[in-house]
Formats: C-alpha cells, sequence, structure tokens
C-alpha cells in the first residue's frame, strides 16, 4: 500500500503557480468597498489586535512567532508599482511564499545578514484598520495604515503605507493567508529595505 504524503510548504513551493498567482491578482483586487465594510466593532477590534500583534513581534525580533501568524500556504507581496497590478507582469519588491518567508527568518537569525548586522531598530504604528467581507464567511480582508521608523547604523529613516491582508479562519484563529505592503514610494529609490514590513 503506497500513500502519498501531504507537501510540506516550508520545504517546498508546490502551491505557487499560475492558479496561485491569478488568485492573488483577484483578491487584492476591488476589495476595499464601502459596501463590503464590516463595521461590526468587534470584528474591527480583533483585526485590529492582529495587526497591532504584528507590528509588535516584528519591533521585538519575534520572528518565529510573527511566522506562526501565517497559514502554511501564505502569500507576503511587496509591489514595486503604485498600481499593484499582476505580480507575472509587474516588478516587486518581494514576492515570498511560506520557504521564503522561513529562509528569511533563518538568515535574520543566524548574524551573517550583513544588512541587519546590527539589527535594525524599529518602531512600527499601525492606523486606520478597516475589515472588508468577502464571498466566503470565514475569509476577510484587512486594511491598515502604517508608518515605521527604522534606525540602523548611524541614521534613521521612515517607510510609510498601507498594508493589505487575506485573513482565513482556521478553527479559533484567523490567519494570514496573503499579505500586500503598499510603500506610497515604491516607485522610487527605496534602497533595500532588509528588514521585514
Amino acid at each position: 500500500m503506497t500513500t502519498t504524503a501531504t507537501p510540506d510548504p516550508s520545504r517546498t513551493s508546490l502551491y505557487v503557480g499560475d492558479a496561485l498567482y491569478t488568485r492573488v491578482t483577484a483578491d487584492f483586487s476591488g476589495w476595499q468597498r464601502d459596501e463590503a465594510e464590516i463595521t461590526d466593532l468587534p470584528v474591527r477590534d480583533q483585526a485590529r489586535q492582529l495587526v497591532e500583534r504584528e507590528a509588535r513581534l516584528l519591533d521585538q525580533h519575534l520572528y518565529e512567532d510573527w511566522l506562526a501568524m501565517f497559514a502554511p500556504e501564505c502569500i507576503y507581496w511587496v509591489p514595486g508599482t503604485p498600481e499593484r497590478g499582476d505580480p507575472r507582469r509587474e516588478i516587486t519588491i518581494t514576492f515570498d511564499d511560506r520557504r521564503r518567508l522561513e529562509d528569511r527568518v533563518y538568515r535574520l537569525r543566524t548574524g551573517y545578514a550583513w544588512s541587519q548586522a546590527p539589527a535594525s531598530r524599529t518602531v512600527r504604528l499601525v492606523t486606520n484598520v478597516e475589515v472588508f467581507a468577502t464571498a466566503e464567511p470565514n475569509v476577510r480582508m484587512v486594511r491598515s495604515n502604517f508608518l515605521i521608523s527604522e534606525f540602523w547604523g548611524d541614521e534613521t529613516r521612515s517607510l510609510t503605507g498601507w498594508s493589505g491582508y487575506r485573513l482565513a479562519r482556521v478553527g479559533e484563529r484567523w490567519l494570514i493567508v496573503a499579505k500586500q505592503v503598499n510603500l506610497i514610494d515604491c516607485d522610487q529609490c527605496i534602497r533595500n529595505p532588509s528588514i521585514i514590513l
């Protein structure tokens, strides 16, 4: 009797293909509509707590805890154009799957990530959290604005923009299925953002 093991998304990227690109592009198009906004305060508060927790974990360099906020099959996308079109056809600053996110965290932990030696000190501010319904009852979209102040070496710089999240309810938890980070100056010379945004 032969059994087929389920591929481990931290070791393979088998879920990344044309269907995923098509779905992610569709998921992040046209979702910010007034009629889809959820105004229920407990729902909004839950989403606000999620994005605030993510900001705190990244500021505290608790990357493994941050990774645990993501679904096993996930995408982390930083578009390189303000239009945020199709990542197959447009420049992206980052388009990472689960395996690549785990690689990033591992590299940051080695001490050999020279652009992060010493590690940047950051403070993230998140605000204007909005929650939007989708066609699936256990899936929501969230939008929040951010300001990241980063101190590294002898320089402080600011990274500003907004993030879109696609969240899925798994048991009692909401997990990040996809995160899109939209820098307001993404099409300018932003140097290499060596921190997780």
